[in-house]
Formats: structure tokens, C-alpha cells, sequence
């Protein structure tokens, strides 16, 4: 190990002044058995940083074939390794220029080992969750409905929380958020995607019971809805479906749901379109208008991220499209979205491209990105900025 005039004469040679220095000098020597395989650096931002020393823990999530994410309680992040021309030293019990007091008079040395290096550090950067991965699982085994006196339940395929979570590359909260999104339902201990024609269903029995009592949509009583349907649907799936289509609400003690227009709507509306392959528009909306529940108007803004209309088609036609069956990958969905329609609006492109936007991303600069404008009789079009296979 160096002494105290060894590295004084290094200085001379070096034509430093020692006076300009630090009084502490660390003079470093590597450990038994360094390998730049013990350790990985990890850069964190403020929050992270915070999260760690708060005693919360990091969760680095994805199968063998994804690209692995890093996820804390709320938030998902891209890991991307950064390579420096720096080594980067492990220093235990190592301080930096500000943790030090220069109370010292003279100089002195404290020897230091290092306990590993590295030539590079994981980079991280906010991104979306991949959620497309759960519906994909759900769908393994939807919910159908109590079984049937003599039949057995399919016991296959179903999912805890924590197979999840240790299947989806997302974050806890955003993870039940999403199952929140897409109606799923905690049932005996696992999340159940409904089959679409018994949520449709669950649906049709609660707006029919509205209508033969002559409530209001506004103001549906919980207690009075579970008594009236429990002959026919289990009371929790009842509920299931208020909580999904209605807002809930207290007024004298008593529970009411506010039925949703728009989400009774759009909901019927995927029932027409769901086994059509396009739809005349001017017949869909007669048919949809007859099909939802008096009182309720349709219209066609409650579609959007759903159903996609042609207006150059004669005649007008509509068809589903729903955003969650588009590629989760911003490039393939644009080439996705392009091979479907060589140009679009902005007005129709919107709702297929708003979940991509990162933090304070607009759908502007997406577009700006991956597509070109046009001016087409007056209106501002959208087309691919590379060829797309057809």
C-alpha cells in the first residue's frame, strides 16, 4: 500500500499542489476475487431513489421472450443498459468530497478496497405496461356463470394477484387498474374475465328490471335490484355489473347506481358488431337506437377506440375496431393502423394511438413521428411514412 510521501511525490510529478486538494486521500487497492460479474449499477431518479430508502422494494418482470421491465408499486420502466469508457469502482464506506470535513490539518490516507467494477450501468425510463398479456390469459378461461346442477367447473387456467403479477409486465396499481378497465371480477380468489354474452347478460337483466319499475338510470337501488334478480344471477355478479356500468352512491343510507348512457351504449353497440364484418352505418344506428334501453341515446362518439367508420365507402359502413386488439409496439401499430386505411384523419386516428403517449407525449408528436400529412379536399391527412405490406 502507498504511503503518505509516495503520494505526495506522485503529486510533484503530476504538478498538483497539494494544497488545492481534498486533506483526505483515498488510496484504493482491489479485493480478492474482483469480478465485474458480483454487481450490476442501477441509476435512479429522485422518486426511486426515495421509494428504495422508504423500505419499498423493485420488481424486474418478463418471460424468457420479453424484454424485461422494472416495475415499483405504481409505475413500469424500461431497463436499457448503458455502456461509460469510465470503470466504475464499488467503494464501501468510500466518501465523496461532500460528505468530508477537511477538519484535518495535514493530510492523511484512508485505504480503500474495491469490492467490484463495472463498464456499464442499467438505464431506466418510464414506459406503458404491457397489458395486452392479461386479457390474452383471462380469455384462457372466461367466467360464464355459476356452473350448472351436474356439470363441473372448469378449474384450469385461473389467476391469483400474485400469478399476475409475476406473469404481466406492469406494476401492482396499474395492473388492478386495468383489470378494473376491462370488467374483470375477483372470484373465489381469482381474477375471471366475463364471457362477453353473460356480461351482456348480467346487463340486459339489470337495464330490464330499470325499465319494468320504472326507476330512473340515474337512481337504481342496490339492495332493492340484488332481492329482484337473485332468482336469477348470483348477487355478487349483480353488483359486479352495476359497479361496472353505474356509479355508485349513498343518499338517506340507502345505496344507488347511476347507470352510465355512454358505457350501456357502447356496450351494446360491440354486441351488434361483434360478428359482423362491416355494418351499413345508417342501418347500425336505426338497430343500435332500438337496442338500448328507452331513455338512452346513441351516438356515434361513443364509439370511439371501438368502431371505425367509412365515410368514403358507399354506402357508409362501420365495423369493430377495438384498441385493445392493436399491437402494443408504437411502430407496428401505425403499420397495423396503415394497412387497414392508407389515410387517416386526425379525428379517427386519435382514439387508436392515445395509449401510446408516454408522459407529457401528445398525439401530435406521434404523429409527427411515425406518419406524414397531406391536404385532401381541405382536410388534413394522415399516411405512412414507409411502405406498408398489403
Amino acid at each position: 500500500m502507498r504511503t503518505l510521501e509516495e503520494v505526495q511525490a506522485t503529486l510533484q510529478i503530476a504538478k498538483l499542489k497539494e494544497e488545492d486538494l481534498q486533506k483526505t486521500i483515498h488510496c484504493l487497492s482491489f479485493g480478492e476475487s474482483v469480478s465485474s460479474v458480483d454487481y450490476c449499477l442501477m441509476e435512479l431518479d429522485d422518486t426511486l431513489c426515495k421509494h428504495i430508502e422508504a423500505g419499498q422494494s423493485l420488481v424486474i418482470r418478463g418471460d424468457k421472450d420479453e424484454r424485461a421491465v422494472l416495475c415499483s408499486g405504481d409505475k413500469t420502466y424500461d431497463l436499457k443498459i448503458a455502456d461509460t469508457s469510465n470503470l466504475l469502482l464499488f467503494l464501501p464506506g468510500c466518501k465523496t468530497p461532500e460528505q468530508l470535513t477537511n477538519s484535518q490539518e495535514s493530510s492523511h490516507l484512508v485505504h480503500a478496497q474495491i469490492w467490484g467494477f463495472c463498464n456499464g450501468y442499467w438505464e431506466l425510463r418510464r414506459q406503458r405496461p404491457k397489458l395486452k398479456k392479461l386479457m390474452k390469459v383471462l380469455m384462457e378461461n372466461p367466467y360464464e356463470g355459476p356452473a350448472l346442477r351436474g356439470q363441473e367447473e372448469n378449474m384450469e387456467n385461473r389467476y391469483t394477484m400474485q400469478d399476475l403479477l409475476e406473469t404481466i409486465q406492469a406494476s401492482e396499481e396499474e395492473l388492478k387498474d386495468h383489470l378494473e378497465t376491462i370488467h374483470a371480477c375477483h372470484i373465489d380468489g381469482f381474477w375471471r374475465i366475463l364471457d362477453f354474452d353473460y356480461e351482456m347478460r348480467l346487463l340486459g337483466h339489470v337495464t330490464q328490471l330499470v325499465d319494468s319499475e320504472s326507476w330512473s338510470f340515474n337512481k337504481v337501488p342496490l339492495q332493492t335490484s340484488l332481492e329482484e334478480l337473485a332468482p336469477l344471477e348470483p348477487k355478487e355478479m349483480i353488483e359486479h355489473c352495476l359497479n361496472c356500468y353505474g356509479s355508485r352512491y349513498t343518499e338517506n343510507g340507502q345505496v344507488f347506481y347511476e347507470l352510465h348512457e355512454d358505457k350501456v351504449c357502447r356496450a351494446t353497440a360491440l354486441m351488434l358488431l361483434k360478428n359482423a364484418v362491416k355494418f351499413n352505418l345508417r342501418e347500425f344506428q336505426e338497430v343500435w337506437q332500438q337496442s338500448v334501453p328507452e331513455g338512452m341515446g346513441t351516438r356515434l362518439e361513443q364509439l370511439k377506440s371501438v368502431a371505425l367508420v367509412d365515410r368514403a365507402s358507399r354506402p357508409e359502413t362501420i365495423c369493430l375496431l377495438r384498441v385493445e386488439d392493436l399491437p402494443e409496439d408504437t411502430q407496428e401499430r401505425f403499420n397495423h393502423l396503415f394497412t387497414l386505411r392508407e389515410k387517416w384523419t386526425e379525428e379517427d386516428i386519435t382514439p387508436y394511438i392515445q395509449d401510446l403517449c408516454g408522459e407529457r407525449q401528445t398525439t401530435g408528436a406521434l404523429l409527427t413521428k411515425y406518419a406524414r400529412s397531406s391536404m385532401q379536399d381541405g382536410i388534413k391527412v394522415y399516411n405512412s411514412r414507409r411502405p406498408v405490406a398489403t
